[in-house]
């Protein structure tokens, strides 16, 4: 058969040089992402034969080996799987057209240690690449089930790699690795010792479903005493289905970093077993810091369904509501069909009963955090806060088990979360609502004109800075009794300080105020519906303010970034009465006739007031001509 040549892809190429340069200092990883790739294909297999009962292939003995020749130097893991074509040879191997090269890249820059880089090769799908760390040249030989012809890959990882159809290749893949020399001084060790090869398939892959078999290798002690039998170097029990004081903490954090594809331990392990009518296991992790793409639209769900030890599928996200993604695991059923499609799961009683428990499970698990470990939950609120708060808006039935989870920034303590719980224990008497704000950062909430009055009687107000808080606060009316009601909405009445004015003083500021509340209502009316005097405000002189079921700027904002039309609302101007600038306008709308440069004034004050919230003039050039003009005066 003829071999035909090709160059890597640009990133393709710089990737093989990171890791030939020895990016990640713990070499021994290669096997564990290679024994993952062969465990997967026959998964996949597995899975296809019971789908298709035509499939030409032998499922009579699913199996990975390991085979090391010390005399070669080479190390080959083969398994009897799916296989892939001469295509998907070049697509995946050639290519690596879909395993985010460039996100990887990225993220090996920024990674703070080498622990962390080394995680980076399964999180980004370009495990068979690690091959090269510990090879000069990777061989792979390949022939999907169900086809009678194969495929021969083969690189020294030096921008070049070549292809070559074969008649003779056995139904899987093998990869031939021809190691480098042992240089310990590099953490490359000797992985043609059979002691090292079996203490790196305990250490990674003791839980694989499949037999790991070790064949041909000689004794250990230097005897030339022939190929023993095969070894099978791993335990292959599923930890899901054992007592929790059967297994250690060690072989869950392993679990979690093969199915999670991370190098961390998880934060929290959670196990759940079912019985009765329809009897199923779950083994769940909870990671310990967010995903790359935790908030990007194609992130694969973390949930492994299988039925009866069976693989079924990888990434279900049917067992789990798309605020828990972040979630990993392993859920096994007893009673599902081994035919199962993604579109049964969508409508199945049981798996939405399934979903419910699990769901509920998680929940608890997080509040037990809460209650029992403060420094686990903070950690895990800050990575995963954002987005177990989209539950508020889309999973109702459980609205009030993620409040009791949730915890917020306030204005009570700086840099430490508030729950509502918390807040509601702390409200004052004559105090009937919790009070919010939301906003792009802390420290531009904070200082809002909206917190004037709020911050001067010292009440509580929780300072939400998370794009989804605009939207939960919408869904959400109450906790406990006590309403929700955001600071920047509606008219307030905040309790009385000694030094408030009486109501017969109230009357007599509105009365005086009355004549230039009108004639700026009209000169703003394509910008404001109302123009009043403010209760909020104790330092600036102007703020806008919505109606209480009127969307806020930025939620406006959002909803055309995602292409929804929206129409502009107007909002309502408020006035501080006691400021200087409108003392001192009320006082020249009084006294003048001619009331032309008062116009720019007004406008002045309506376009600071959207200036202090963090809006943008609607006409910036000529705001700053009349911010100049006013300047210059004063000189």
């Amino acid at each position: 058969m003829s071999t035909e040549t090709f160059e890597f892809q640009v990133e393709a190429r710089q990737l093989l040089q990171l890791m030939i340069h020895s990016v990640y200092s713990n070499k021994d990883v290669f096997l564990r992402e290679l024994v993952s790739n062969a465990s997967d294909a026959l998964d996949k297999l597995r899975l296809a034969a019971l789908r298709d009962d035509t499939l030409d292939a032998d499922v009579s003995d699913l199996h990975i080996e390991l085979e090391i020749d010390p005399d070669a130097r080479t190390l080959t893991v083969r398994d009897n799987g799916i296989g892939m074509s001469y295509d998907e040879v070049g697509e995946l191997i050639g290519t690596i057209a879909n395993s985010g090269t460039a996100q990887f890249m990225k993220e090996l820059k920024e990674a703070q240690d080498a622990a962390g880089a080394e995680g980076l090769i399964g999180q980004f799908g370009v495990g068979f690449y690690s091959g090269f760390m510990v090879a000069d040249e990777v061989t792979l030989l390949t022939r999907r089930a169900g086809e009678h012809q194969g495929t021969r890959w083969t690189s020294r990882g030096e921008g070049t790699y070549t292809l070559e159809r074969v008649d003779d290749a056995p139904q899987g893949t093998s990869v031939v690795l021809h190691l480098k020399p042992a240089d310990p001084d590099n953490q490359l060790h000797d992985y043609t010792s059979v002691f090292k090869v079996r203490e790196i398939v305990k250490r990674y892959s003791d839980f694989i479903t499949w037999p790991i078999r070790l064949v041909g290798e000689k004794d250990e002690r230097g005897d030339d005493g022939g190929a023993a039998g095969p070894e099978t170097l791993n335990s292959m029990k599923a930890l899901w289905a054992r007592s929790r004081d059967e297994v250690s903490e060690d072989e869950y954090h392993e679990l979690y970093k093969h199915i999670g594809h991370d190098w961390r331990e998880p934060l929290e392990t959670v196990q759940l077993h079912a019985e009765g009518t329809f009897e199923y296991q779950a083994l769940l992790f909870v990671p310990s810091h967010a995903p790359h793409d935790l908030f990007q639209q194609n992130m694969r769900h973390g949930l492994q369904l299988y039925v009866k030890r069976v693989f079924i599928m990888d990434d279900c996200e049917a067992l789990l509501p798309a605020y828990l993604r972040f979630v990993k695991g392993v859920v096994d059923a007893q009673d599902l069909s081994l035919n199962v499609s993604r579109e049964i799961l969508q409508q199945d009683r049981h798996i939405r009963m399934m979903q419910r428990r699990l769901t509920k499970k998680v929940l608890s698990s997080v509040k037990s955090m809460m209650t029992g470990d403060s420094e686990k939950y903070a950690t895990f609120w800050r990575e995963f806060g954002a987005v177990l708060k989209e539950g508020l808006v889309t999973d109702p039935d459980n609205r009030d088990a993620l409040l009791a989870v949730a915890s917020f920034a306030s204005t009570h303590e700086d840099g430490e979360a508030v729950t509502l719980k918390q807040y509601v224990e702390r409200m004052p008497d004559g105090q009937d609502d919790i009070w919010f704000i939301t906003g792009e950062s802390r420290e531009a909430i904070d200082n809002s004109p909206h917190m004037e009055a709020f911050r001067e009687r010292g009440i509580e107000v929780l300072l939400l800075t998370d794009p989804v808080d605009e939207v939960w606060v919408d869904a959400v009316d109450e906790f406990e009794g006590k309403r929700l009601r955001s600071v920047a909405k509606g008219e307030i009445d905040l309790a009385a300080r000694e030094d408030d004015r009486s109501e017969d003083e109230q009357k007599q500021q509105a009365e005086a105020y009355a004549g230039l509340l009108g004639w700026m209502r009209e000169r703003l009316e394509d910008d404001v519906k109302e123009v009043r005097l403010s209760t909020r405000l104790t330092v600036s002189p102007a703020c806008l303010v919505a109606d209480a079921n009127d969307l806020t700027p930025a939620l406006e904002n959002m909803y055309r970034a995602m292409g929804q039309e929206v129409p502009r609302s107007r909002r309502v101007l408020e006035l501080n009465p006691d400021h200087a600038l409108v003392k001192g306008l009320n006082e020249a709308y009084g006294e003048r006739e001619d009331r032309s440069e008062l116009t720019d004034t007004a406008e002045l004050l309506y376009t600071l007031a959207v200036v202090a919230e963090g809006g943008r003039p609607k006409d910036p050039a000529r705001f700053v001509r009349l911010m100049a003009d006013r300047l210059e005066r004063t000189l």
